[in-house]
């Protein structure tokens, strides 16, 4: 999914970006909306609160959310870090006012970019290149970051399974390896998969 949604932002960076609004303020929605399309962006949903946000992700499938709001309300982080857990996307938060801590909230629920004194034309479309482009590097350094706990992962649980085959089964180090290599192979599957399989089935014996 999250390939599929480089390549729609990187369609995106032509100015053809699929937006969500969430505005409370709907003769301003419709002034962003205006400026939007103008830029050459598809405006495809328009809520008022943040209160179904995940649902209309789901539903719409947004390359990026801008949300417009006078003063974010206590839920919205929680909202939003739904979106950036479960749906992750580019999020932009308009602000008009807004306190440090409300800020420190919006970004480690995932927003991109945080932007305060509010949302004028003018300032709309390098505000969305900035969000996705944080957006892309933060996921960069997540895959980066989770295939390197993998790969740790992965390395502890085949050396704990070559020491059950090297204890119950009499192998030396390098037949135990080759034994987890050979029925990776055989199933298709990463070694650490095969070693986690194993030891599962040696802690049920």
């Amino acid at each position: 999914m999250l390939g599929e949604l480089h390549n729609d932002l990187n369609r995106g960076n032509e100015q053809d970006v699929r937006v969500m609004l969430v505005d409370d303020n709907q003769d301003r929605m419709g002034q962003l909306d205006a400026a939007l399309t103008a830029s050459g962006h598809q405006v495809v949903g328009r809520l008022l609160d943040t209160d179904d946000i995940l649902g209309a992700v789901d539903t719409l499938h947004p390359d990026i959310v801008l949300i417009d709001v006078d003063s974010p309300s206590r839920d919205t982080p929680e909202s939003l870090g739904q979106i950036s857990r479960d749906r992750p996307r580019p999020i932009v938060l308009f602000a008009q006012n807004s306190d440090s801590e409300t800020i420190r909230r919006a970004m480690r629920a995932g927003v991109s970019a945080y932007v305060v004194d509010g949302m004028t034309p003018g300032r709309l479309q390098p505000v969305i290149e900035v969000a996705i482009a944080r957006f892309q590097e933060f996921q960069g350094l997540k895959q980066e970051l989770a295939s390197t706990k993998l790969k740790l992962a992965d390395r502890r649980d085949v050396e704990k399974a070559k020491g059950l085959l090297m204890k119950r089964k009499g192998m030396d180090e390098n037949t135990a390896y080759e034994t987890l290599r050979r029925m990776a192979m055989d199933r298709n599957i990463r070694l650490g998969e095969v070693a986690r399989s194993l030891i599962a089935a040696a802690e049920l014996l």
